[in-house]
């Protein structure tokens, strides 16, 4: 079996049109790795498409406010990535003049540029050969060769970015590493792929062992924490309301929310008041639950029970912001979808 040449060919045929594919230039190639992390592709699009248009170049990404850029990424979760990204913009723009480092060591020295991003912009944009590693490849590999190490396991990358390399045609780094992760998209997906259509299904160690559905092998699982919010919709008697920027580290850093009262546990609606009431620095007229059933968000490792609450007052607050304002500003997808919800209505 010639691998290598079997899975560019087969890229060649069957990759899709995406815009980052236009050319080679290294700042749309590491702004869709950047998006793409933990995020499909028919989701990170239209966010790839909206930041081209407002930042065509990296300075402009350089230059453009944090709020604004924070606004756009709106959605995609995983903010570190956004802040990352705009710190890089800014180092790339201002103290490297605008170009990006033109090899993997170089890459690997720019903030939230891991092993994968590096690979994949040093292979796509100058052609280096050097593999790229991520959950694609690890499950082409695994299925394909019968690799049957935990990917979780601490000698999984090493063992799993040697095989890469092996693979790898020096001449052909970008497209061999574009077909990986193509392949592993389209072809071999996690659940259910279609192997009678496959062009390995011969050499394929886990389709002709019957072993597709248990590779590759992760058995550590991250342990989910539960998390119960109560978040304060605030109302003063010019219509205007509440909302903060979160600091320090945790969730959403950088992004605005309503006052939050966090408890260990789910507590009763009297509970709740009570303690709502202990936080507020003013006099509330009322105060009533705007959800029926707690809104349930799930991060990486957390899972977020969430109620909204409404808090009115007679008094005028003075850091209050009318909620055309509050719109604007970049916040928790759990909470832009409440706004528009609730505020558009």
């Amino acid at each position: 079996m010639n691998f290598s040449k079997s899975l560019i060919q087969w890229f060649l045929h069957n990759k899709r049109d995406l815009p980052w594919r236009k050319n080679t230039y290294p700042y749309p190639v590491w702004l869709s790795e950047i998006m793409l992390q933990q995020t499909r592709v028919a989701q990170g699009m239209p966010y790839f498409l909206r930041f081209i248009e407002a930042f065509p170049t990296v300075q402009d990404l350089a230059d453009a406010p944090e709020e604004k850029v924070l606004k756009l990424w709106q959605g995609l979760g995983y903010y570190s990535r956004a802040r990352n990204l705009h710190a890089t913009a800014k180092e790339i723009a201002y103290t490297l003049n605008g170009n990006f480092p033109p090899d993997y060591k170089g890459l690997l020295k720019l903030k939230g540029v891991g092993e994968y991003t590096a690979a994949a912009i040093a292979s796509i944009s100058y052609g280096e050969a050097v593999p790229v590693v991520d959950g694609n490849v690890y499950r082409v590999l695994a299925r394909i060769y019968g690799v049957d190490t935990d990917i979780a396991s601490p000698g999984a990358k090493k063992q799993f970015t040697a095989l890469a390399a092996s693979l790898l045609p020096p001449r052909q780094a970008a497209d061999f590493n574009q077909a990986m992760m193509e392949f592993g998209a389209l072809q071999c997906v996690p659940k259910k792929p279609d192997c009678k259509a496959c062009i390995f299904n011969t050499d394929c160690v886990a389709f002709t062992t019957g072993r597709v559905q248990q590779l590759p092998v992760k058995l550590k699982k991250q342990k989910v924490t539960n998390r119960f919010f109560n978040y304060l919709v605030v109302k003063d008697v010019l219509g205007n309301t509440l909302m903060y920027r979160r600091d320090g580290k945790g969730i959403w850093h950088g992004l605005f929310d309503f006052p939050l009262v966090e408890t260990p546990v789910q507590t009763d609606d009297a509970q709740t008041i009570a303690l709502i009431k202990s936080t507020l620095d003013f006099a509330p007229q009322t105060i009533k639950r705007i959800t029926d059933e707690p809104v349930i968000h799930k991060l990486s490792h957390q899972k977020l029970h969430i109620h909204f609450w409404e808090v009115t007052t007679g008094q005028t607050l003075p850091n209050g912001i009318d909620l055309q304002q509050a719109m604007l500003l970049p916040v928790p997808i759990v909470l832009h979808i409440f706004m528009e919800k609730h505020w558009k209505a």
